[in-house]
C-alpha cells in the first residue's frame, strides 16, 4: 500500500492540495486534509466550485458538507458504501478506496489522455495571463518615485510604463460607421455608397485625439447593443401582442412620439403664452407639426405680416412727424397684446374648422375611391357578360339564317365536315411522317443529355467528396496546429529539472516487485495443488488397503478367535485414524478462522475506531452546546 499511497499523494499535490512534505501515507491524513483533497478533486473532475475547501465551524454544516461530497461521488459512479462518516470519521481503507477512485477520474496530462484542443482565444488568454504574471512579479512603485515615470524591468528591451502618467480621461466622441453593408438582401442607394467610400473618414480619424478612439468605439458598441436589446425586449413584450409587423409598429410608435412632443410643446406654449413674445409663431409651428393640412389652408394673416405692417406704419408715422403731419394715435401694449390674442384665437378656430373639413373631405375621398373601384369591377363583369351574350347571339343568328333551306344546308354542312375530316386525315398522315424522325431525334438528344447529366452529377459528387476531404484535412491540420501550439506552450511552462530516470526506475521496481509477488503466488498455488493431489492419492490408497485388509481378516475371523480380535482392533484403529484426520481438519479450519480474525482485528485497528468514537463524542457534545444556544436564543426572542 505504500506505493499506492505515494501515487495518490503525488496526484493530490499536482492539483494544488496543501499536503505537508512529511506526509508519506494516507494514515497521516486528518479530516481537514481529506475534505480539502476531495473537494479539489471534484472541482477538477466535474467543476463543482460551490463546495468549500475547508471545514465550516458548525457541526450541522459539516454534516451537510460530508453528505454533499458523498452524493457527488455517488453521482460520479462510486459503488462502495459512502456517507458523511467516510469524510468526518474516516478510516484508512475507505479513504484509500475513495481517493483511488478520484485519482482514476482525474484528467490525464499525458498524451494518452483526452487531448484538449485549444483555440486561439484560449491561447490568447494564456498569453495575457503569462504577461500579467510577469509584470506582477516585480515590485510596484508610485510614479512620483520614478524618473520620467519609467522603469526598466523584464527583458533588456522592455521599458514598461507604470503608474498613472499615461492614463487619460474616458472621453467618447460620436463616430459614424457604414450600416447595412453586410446585409446583401437590402439595397443601398448609390449616393450612400459613394458617401461611404469617398467622403466618410475612417473611424480611426474621426476622434480628435488618438486616446479617444477606444472610448468612442466602446461607447458606440455599447449604445448599439443596448438599443438592440431594448428593441428586442419591447418587441417581445408589446410588439408581438399588437399583431403588427415591425415596420407598422415602428411607424405607429413614431406617430405616437411626434404627437407626444407636439402636446408637450403646445402645453409649454400655453403656460408661457403671456410672457413669450413669439407665441403666435411657435403655436403655428406646433399646429403645423400636429396637423399637416394646416399648411395649405388660407389664413387672414400671420405674425410676420402684422409685424411688417406695424413696422411700415411706424416708419410712416415717423416720416409724417418729420414733415409736420400728425399721424394716427399709437395704441398701447395691452391693446396690441389683446389684438394678438384675438387674432390667434380666430386663427385657431379657423384652423380647427379647416382641419375638420379636410378630414371630412379625406373620408369622402376614401369612400369615393372605394365606390369607384367597386363600380369598375362591376363594369368589367358586365362587359364580360355582354361579350358572352354577343357570341351566343351570333351563333343563334347564323343558325336561324340556315333554317329556311335546311336540307341543302345540311348537305353542304355534311360535305364541309367530310372534307374537313379528309383534310384532318391527310394532315395526320403528314404529321406522322414528320413526327417519327423528330421523336427519334428527341430520344437521342434526351439520352445524350441524360448521359451528360449523369456524368456531371458524378463529377459534382466527386468534387463534393474532394471538398469534404479538403475540409476535413484542413480542420485536422488546424486542430494539429492548435495542439502543437498548446503542447509547445505547456512544454515551455514545464520545469526542465525533472529527473525522469528516477520515476522510470521507480516504476520498473514496482513492476519487478509485482512480477516477483506473482511468481511467489504461482509457486504457492503449485505446491498447494501437489500437496492436495498427494493427499488425495494417500486417502485413496488408505481406503483401498483398509477394504482389502477388512475382507481378508473378516474371512479368517469366522474360523480363528485371534483373527477376530485383530479385526476388532483394525476397526478401532480405522475409527481412531478417521477421528484424528477430522480433528486435524477442524484444527486447520480453526487456525484459518484465527488468522481471519487477526486480519479483521488488524483492519479494525487501522480504522481508528477509538479515535473516531472520541471524536464522535466530542462532536456530539458540541452539537448539544449548539442546540442549547439556539434554544436559549429562541426563548430570549
Amino acid at each position: 500500500m505504500e506505493e499506492v499511497d505515494n501515487i495518490i499523494i503525488h496526484s493530490l499535490r499536482s492539483i494544488g492540495c496543501s499536503i505537508d512534505e512529511s506526509v508519506e501515507s494516507l494514515h497521516q491524513f486528518n479530516t481537514e486534509v481529506i475534505v480539502e483533497a476531495a473537494v479539489k478533486c471534484l472541482r477538477v473532475i466535474s467543476g463543482l466550485t460551490e463546495l468549500p475547501t475547508s471545514l465550516p465551524p458548525g457541526m450541522s454544516a459539516r454534516f451537510r458538507l460530508g453528505t454533499t461530497l458523498a452524493q457527488a461521488l455517488t453521482d460520479l459512479g462510486y459503488r462502495g458504501e459512502i456517507g458523511y462518516q467516510t469524510f468526518l470519521y474516516s478510516n484508512e481503507a475507505d479513504i484509500r478506496r475513495v481517493f483511488m477512485f478520484l485519482v482514476d477520474k482525474l484528467p490525464r496530462e499525458s498524451g494518452e489522455a483526452v487531448e484538449e484542443t485549444l483555440g486561439a482565444s484560449l491561447l490568447l488568454q494564456r498569453a495575457i495571463s503569462a504577461e500579467l504574471a510577469r509584470r506582477l512579479s516585480g515590485p510596484w512603485s508610485p510614479p512620483y518615485c520614478k524618473t520620467n515615470n519609467l522603469v526598466l524591468r523584464g527583458k533588456p528591451a522592455g521599458l514598461v510604463r507604470e503608474g498613472c502618467s499615461a492614463s487619460h480621461r474616458f472621453l467618447a466622441r460620436a463616430v459614424t460607421m457604414p450600416t447595412g453593408c453586410g446585409d446583401l438582401s437590402k439595397k443601398i442607394p448609390k449616393e450612400i455608397k459613394a458617401y461611404y467610400s469617398k467622403d466618410l473618414p475612417l473611424v480611426s480619424h474621426q476622434p480628435l485625439h488618438k486616446h479617444e478612439l477606444a472610448p468612442s468605439l466602446l461607447e458606440k458598441n455599447a449604445q448599439e447593443v443596448t438599443s438592440q436589446q431594448e428593441w428586442e425586449f419591447e418587441w417581445n413584450q408589446q410588439g408581438l401582442a399588437s399583431r403588427l409587423t415591425q415596420q407598422e409598429y415602428k411607424a405607429r410608435k413614431k406617430q405616437r412620439l411626434q404627437k407626444r412632443i407636439a402636446d408637450q410643446l403646445r402645453q409649454g406654449v400655453q403656460r408661457g403664452e403671456a410672457a413669450a413674445s413669439g407665441t403666435a409663431d411657435l403655436m403655428q409651428l406646433v399646429n403645423s407639426m400636429s396637423d399637416k393640412g394646416a399648411a395649405t389652408s388660407k389664413t387672414k394673416g400671420s405674425r410676420f405680416t402684422h409685424t411688417e405692417k406695424l413696422q411700415f406704419a411706424q416708419d410712416a408715422e415717423k416720416a409724417a412727424a418729420q414733415i409736420g403731419v400728425e399721424g394716427p394715435k399709437a395704441e398701447t401694449e395691452e391693446e396690441l397684446q389683446k389684438k394678438r390674442e384675438d387674432e390667434v384665437q380666430q386663427l385657431r378656430d379657423e384652423l380647427g374648422g379647416l382641419t375638420s373639413k379636410l378630414e371630412n373631405l379625406e373620408l369622402d375621398m376614401k369612400k369615393f375611391n372605394a365606390n369607384m373601384q367597386q363600380m369598375e369591377e362591376q363594369i368589367g363583369l358586365e362587359k364580360r357578360k355582354n361579350k358572352e351574350k354577343e357570341e351566343a347571339y351570333k351563333v343563334k343568328k347564323r343558325t336561324l339564317d340556315l333554317l329556311p333551306d335546311a336540307e341543302n344546308n345540311i348537305v353542304k354542312l355534311q360535305s364541309v365536315v367530310d372534307s374537313s375530316a379528309q383534310r384532318l386525315v391527310n394532315l395526320a398522315s403528314q404529321w406522322e411522317k414528320h413526327r417519327a424522325p423528330l421523336i427519334q431525334q428527341y430520344r437521342e438528344v434526351k439520352e445524350l443529355n441524360e448521359n451528360r447529366v449523369s456524368e456531371a452529377q458524378k463529377k459534382l459528387e466527386e468534387i463534393r467528396v474532394l471538398r469534404e476531404k479538403m475540409k476535413e484535412v484542413a480542420d485536422e491540420t488546424r486542430a494539429k496546429d492548435d495542439l502543437c501550439k498548446q503542447l509547445m506552450s505547456e512544454y515551455e511552462r514545464m520545469t526542465k529539472d525533472v529527473n525522469r530516470s528516477a520515476y522510470t526506475k521507480r516504476i520498473m521496481e514496482i513492476v519487478g516487485n509485482i512480477k516477483r509477488q506473482k511468481e511467489d503466488i504461482e509457486k504457492v498455488l503449485i505446491d498447494t495443488r501437489s500437496i492436495q493431489k498427494e493427499i488425495n492419492q494417500l486417502t485413496g490408497k488408505l481406503d483401498r488397503t483398509f477394504t482389502v485388509t477388512d475382507e481378508v481378516i473378516f474371512r479368517d475371523a469366522k474360523k480363528d478367535e485371534g483373527v477376530r480380535k485383530a479385526y476388532k482392533y483394525l476397526a478401532a484403529l480405522n475409527e481412531n485414524c478417521n477421528l484424528l484426520i477430522k480433528t486435524v481438519e477442524e484444527t486447520g479450519g480453526i487456525l484459518r478462522e484465527i488468522r481471519d480474525l487477526e486480519d479483521q482485528l488488524e483492519n479494525e485497528s487501522h480504522k481508528k475506531t477509538t479515535a473516531n468514537l472520541e471524536k464522535i463524542q466530542s462532536d456530539f457534545n458540541e452539537m448539544k452546546k449548539e442546540n442549547s444556544t439556539l434554544i436559549a436564543k429562541l426563548k430570549g426572542k
